[in-house]
Formats: C-alpha cells, sequence, structure tokens
C-alpha cells in the first residue's frame, strides 16, 4: 500500500512539473519554479527556432530579468493561445468560441502575435512590440499592378479590394490572414484557405496555388529579402495594426513584470538594436515607428 501511494504521489508531483501542463501560473509561482515557458509558432524572423529570433530573443532577456530558466515550447498557429489558456478554440471571422479543456503548455505568447479583437476577449496583450499590416501579395510576373497610393488609407484599400474581382486569394483561418476579417466576399474575391502554415504563403503564390496571398508586413519583409525581384507588393488590405506578447488574463503580476522590463529596455535602446538586426527595413515603411526609434539615443 505505500509503495501504491508514493508511486500515486510521485505521478502527481510529475504531472506538476511536465511542461505540457504549465497550469495557470503566475509571476510568484513561475520564480518558485525556476522557469519562463515561452511559447512560439515558428514565423517570420520572430521565432526561427528555440535560439533565433527577435521573440526569442526578448523573452530569453525577459527570463534573464526574472532570474528563471528560459524554455521555449514550439507550437502550432492552430493550438497555441488554447496552448496558453487551456482551452480549445474555434474561429470564425472576428468570432471565437471556447470549447473544452486543454493542456496549458506555456506563460506567455510570442511570436509576432498581431492584436486583434477576438484575440484580446480570450487573453491580455502587451504594450505594442511591433508594427504590422496586411498587404496583397502576387508573383512579379502577375498582370496586377500595385496600386498608386492616394493618400488616404481607406481608398487604397479599396482600390486593392477591386484587383480581387474573380482571383484567387490565400489567407489561413484564426489569423491576421483570415480572408474573414476583410470582407474579401463583397470583394467577389475566391479566398482560399492555406492549409500550411504563415511561412509558405509566399512560395505558395510562387508555384502558381493562387494569383494572390494576404501576408502581413514582418513575412512579406522576408518574403523579399528572400526572393527578389520576384515578388510584389500590390498594396493594404488592412489599417495598420500592431503586435504584442500575449499573457492568460489570470496572470497580472507576470504582464505587469513584463510591461516594466520592456519599457526599460527600449529606453536603453537594447530593443530598436534587435529591431534593425532582424528587420532592418521596418523602418523605411513605418517612419512614424518613432517610438523604438528615439530609444536609440542612449547608444548613440
Amino acid at each position: 500500500m505505500n509503495h501504491l501511494l508514493i508511486a500515486l504521489a510521485t505521478l502527481l508531483t510529475l504531472n506538476w512539473l511536465l511542461p505540457h501542463d504549465v497550469r495557470a501560473r503566475d509571476l510568484d509561482e513561475i520564480k518558485q519554479e525556476g522557469v519562463l515557458r515561452h511559447l512560439g509558432v515558428p514565423y517570420a524572423n520572430f521565432v526561427d527556432g528555440a535560439d533565433m529570433g527577435l521573440d526569442v530573443e526578448l523573452i530569453r532577456l525577459f527570463a534573464r530579468e526574472l532570474g528563471v530558466r528560459y524554455e521555449y515550447v514550439p507550437v502550432t498557429w492552430s493550438t497555441v493561445i488554447g496552448d496558453l489558456i487551456g482551452k480549445q478554440l474555434k474561429v470564425e471571422g472576428d468570432k471565437v468560441t471556447l470549447l473544452t479543456d486543454a493542456p496549458m503548455r506555456g506563460d506567455l505568447i510570442a511570436n509576432g502575435l498581431t492584436i486583434l479583437p477576438w484575440r484580446q476577449t480570450v487573453l491580455d496583450y502587451s504594450a505594442p512590440t511591433f508594427p504590422t499590416q496586411v498587404w496583397l501579395i502576387a508573383g512579379s510576373l502577375s498582370p496586377l499592378r500595385p496600386i498608386q497610393p492616394s493618400g488616404d488609407l481607406q481608398r487604397d484599400i479599396g482600390a486593392v479590394k477591386a484587383l480581387l474581382a474573380n482571383k484567387t486569394v490565400l489567407g489561413i483561418t484564426g489569423t491576421c490572414l483570415d480572408p474573414e476579417l476583410y470582407d474579401l466576399e463583397a470583394a467577389k474575391a475566391n479566398s482560399l484557405l492555406f492549409k500550411g502554415n504563415l511561412n509558405e504563403l509566399a512560395p505558395a503564390v510562387l508555384n502558381g496555388e493562387a494569383e494572390t496571398s494576404l501576408l502581413d508586413v514582418a513575412d512579406s519583409l522576408v518574403a523579399l529579402g528572400k526572393w527578389p525581384g520576384q515578388i510584389k507588393v500590390l498594396g493594404p488590405i488592412s489599417e495598420q495594426q500592431e503586435m504584442g506578447v500575449g499573457f492568460r488574463k489570470e496572470s497580472p503580476e507576470l504582464q505587469r513584470a513584463f510591461a516594466s522590463f520592456f519599457t526599460r529596455l527600449k529606453e536603453s535602446g537594447v530593443y530598436v538594436d534587435l529591431v534593425k538586426k532582424y528587420y532592418p527595413d521596418v523602418f523605411y515603411y513605418y517612419p512614424e515607428f518613432t517610438a523604438f526609434q528615439a530609444t536609440s539615443n542612449p547608444r548613440q
């Protein structure tokens, strides 16, 4: 009987420690266990495995400040929010439904996570960490031509949507590239839901799987550098958006600790250096991104 009790206690202890279910921990529990678990989807230059990427370096620095070990937990776009909040989700356009319980696998999400209204109903965000926008891209040989910017964003978005009549456009449900978020049906576009990941959208267009694709700024910058002269940006589909770090609503102390850390990281100039390392062209496309440019002054 004693052996059975010992085995049961050991099993329960291991279950508590296993990274696939971290429970709804806040800052004190994270410090007590000594590890911060970073949920990340490999995407653009935000997460490139466990060692490289803007968000990987950002969260590593945060873990170091907390005095805990950093642990990267690879996840997918279809599960990442459920892996944080412990619920499976059903997402339809801008609506989300909570389903059955799921294991909690990490303490925060950082992988270029766009701030969307439906996501804000189920998790909390940090202050914005990166500017973004959804663009329409095509292969360079496409007869579609980039619009001429008018200086009026809504007019430009309308001009881009007008290009999509009877054209195929790739998107991914449950992400910022979900066609339902941008009323493409009204534009008479033939929306195709891509089954791969966001990093594969640009090559899918180059391979002829669709005439166009939705793509956000970060991935567009990567694609333009990776396939120079083969991709063109036709124009914007969305207003300017922002990305941030995602937290459980039950982790307010962790959120406050990150907010303080992130403010000091920007003021020191370290964060702008990280942005320049992974996205040097972002300041060209978004000269108004001055909140980060200004922080480089102390290091000059």
